[in-house]
């Protein structure tokens, strides 16, 4: 079993292994739990997720008024529906929730952290390219 929380409604979700494939969807609101699609988070939803899930919870820690994060963004959308089965990817705006910022020690947006186990597995600084996300998400994730 994989447990795997709804990036939207916050629910943990157990997921046989052999369904993982299949598209499971979260069993309380019907999003789909490995779309391959970034998803906007809250810090709430955050917390959860990198606390209960098994797949690997890559961030894009960015702002709206930055050039370099908007530049990233279809670039990391590549690379999130390349790596769909093995990890799961989300946007969280820093603007919008600066005391994340603090609690993270982000000095500089955008700013991919990778999750796993319960803790950070690695980060990294400035816009990248598609095949540079895949290449963190692979190295620091093991996805």
């Amino acid at each position: 079993m994989t447990k795997l929380t709804c990036l939207e409604c916050g629910q943990v979700n157990r997921v046989p292994d052999a369904r993982l494939g299949a598209g499971p969807k979260c069993g309380t609101c019907g999003t789909p739990l490995l779309d391959g699609k970034a998803r906007a988070i809250d810090p709430a939803i955050l917390d959860k997720a990198t606390r209960n899930d098994d797949l690997p919870l890559v961030v894009d820690f960015w702002a709206s008024w930055c050039g370099p994060c908007r530049m990233m963004a279809p670039e990391f959308a590549k690379a999130a529906a390349t790596l769909r089965a093995s990890a799961r990817f989300a946007k969280l705006d820093t603007e919008a929730h600066p005391a994340v910022s603090a609690r993270f020690g982000i000095r500089g947006i955008p700013l991919l952290i990778a999750f796993r186990g319960g803790r950070e597995a690695g980060r990294q600084a400035g816009a990248q390219p598609a095949s540079g996300i895949e290449s963190f998400v692979r190295g620091v994730a093991g996805a």
